[in-house]
C-alpha cells in the first residue's frame, strides 16, 4: 500500500450517516419545538383578545401564523438533508465530512427556529394583549414579529448553504480495509 492511499473506513465511516440523519432530525425537532411554543404562547394571548375584543381576532392571529411557519423551515432542511443521504444509496459512499456538515446544517436551522419561536411566543402573547387595549400597536407588533421570524430565516439560509457545501465534498478513491 502506498503512502498516498486512503482507507475507505477512514473517509467513509459507517457513523457518518448517523451524523447526517441527526442533522435532519435536529432540524425538524428543534424547529417544531420553537413553532409549537410560539403557537401556544401567542395563542394564549389570542384567546384573551377574543374575549375582550372579538372583532380584532383576525388581525391578532398574525403571531400564530408566523410561529407555524418555523416548523416548515425545519421540514425543508430535513427533507433536503435526507435527499443528500438517500442520494448515495451506499453507506460507503457518504463521506464523514458530509455527515458533519449536514449535522451542523440541521442544528443551524433547528436552533435558529427554536430561538425565533421563543421570541415570537413572548412578543406575540404580549403584543396581542396590548392590541386588545390599543389598536395603534398593531404595526409595531408586526415589525417585532418580522424581526423575530428573521432569526429562523437566517438559520434556514445558512443550512441551505451548508447543504450545498456538503454536496460538493470531495470524494476519494479508497482502498477497502480487507485488501491491506
Amino acid at each position: 500500500m502506498s503512502t498516498n492511499s486512503i482507507l475507505c473506513s477512514d473517509t467513509y465511516p459507517e457513523f457518518a450517516v448517523f451524523f447526517g440523519a441527526m442533522g435532519a432530525a435536529s432540524a425538524l425537532i428543534f424547529a417544531n419545538i420553537g413553532s409549537g411554543y410560539g403557537t401556544a404562547k401567542s395563542g394564549i394571548g389570542l384567546a384573551h383578545l377574543s374575549i375582550t375584543k372579538p372583532e380584532r381576532v383576525m388581525r391578532g392571529i398574525v403571531p400564530v401564523v408566523m410561529a407555524g411557519i418555523l416548523g416548515i423551515y425545519g421540514m425543508i432542511v430535513a427533507v433536503i438533508i435526507n435527499g443528500g443521504l438517500a442520494k448515495t444509496g451506499d453507506v460507503k459512499a457518504y463521506p464523514s465530512a458530509a455527515g458533519y456538515i449536514h449535522f451542523g446544517a440541521g442544528l443551524s436551522a433547528g436552533l435558529s427556529s427554536l430561538a425565533a419561536g421563543l421570541a415570537i411566543g413572548i412578543v406575540g402573547d404580549t403584543s396581542v394583549r396590548a392590541y386588545g387595549k390599543q389598536e395603534k400597536i398593531f404595526v409595531a407588533m408586526v415589525l417585532m414579529l418580522i424581526f423575530a421570524e428573521a432569526l429562523g430565516l437566517y438559520g434556514l439560509i445558512i443550512a441551505l448553504l451548508m447543504n450545498g457545501t456538503a454536496s460538493s465534498v470531495m470524494t476519494y478513491e479508497c482502498i477497502p480495509a480487507t485488501s491491506q
